[in-house]
């Protein structure tokens, strides 16, 4: 009998770790926009070499928890269509000095299946704030999850001056938003995981 009773234990065990588990993942594919205006034009400037990775708690394949996740952009790998442009914002974004943009998450809470709030800090040019971001979770049939949002951001948060062109004479306006498109991939399926025979 308590064989029995020892087996059914087991088998429930794992099952519930199957059906629940925290895991680690990995950034596999990414792409980030930041747009603003201008007294001249909008612009538009655009990355797809973000890094990074997260803890996300799985259940019945659905997010049920996010941890640590944290994403790295090289700030000179956002580019324009026009050399001038991107010069002048690695200016304003001091790229000299500061290499890279951050975010580190803070907590996330459920909205619905779909939907999440995530509070997360930014650094930029090396200041750091604080922002809420509504994001929309996709899930996919091979396991992968896209998360999706942006953000509403002005210049002056991150203590820099709009930049401008031309003696001046193009001036950014001082608002921008960043919007992200970032899928995450378990890290033991991910590609960039060596595996040894």
């Amino acid at each position: 009998m308590r064989t029995i009773k020892s087996i059914l234990l087991a088998v429930i065990i794992a099952f519930s770790l199957q059906v629940k588990a925290q895991r680690k993942y990995t950034l596999t594919k990414s792409v980030f926009e930041v747009a603003g205006t201008s007294n001249i034009h909008d612009w538009v400037m655009k990355s797809t070499e973000g890094t990074g990775g997260a803890y996300l708690t799985i259940t019945d394949s659905k997010i049920t928890d996010i941890k640590n996740l944290t994403i790295t952009l090289l700030a000179e790998s956002i580019k324009s269509s026009k050399t001038s442009m991107d010069d002048v914002a690695y200016e304003c974004l001091d790229t000299k000095t500061h290499k890279n943009i951050k975010y580190v998450l803070k907590s996330a809470d459920k909205v619905n299946e779909t939907m999440w709030v995530l509070t997360g800090t930014y650094t930029i040019a090396g200041v750091s704030k604080d922002y809420k971001t509504q994001v929309k979770v996709t899930t996919y049939d091979n396991g992968n999850f896209v998360l999706q949002g942006s953000n509403r951001m002005t210049f002056t948060d991150f203590e820099m001056t709009p930049p401008s062109a031309a003696l001046g004479v193009v001036k950014a306006g001082k608002e921008l938003t960043v919007f992200f498109n970032i899928t995450f991939t378990d890290f033991a399926k991910s590609e960039n995981v060596l595996v040894i025979n």
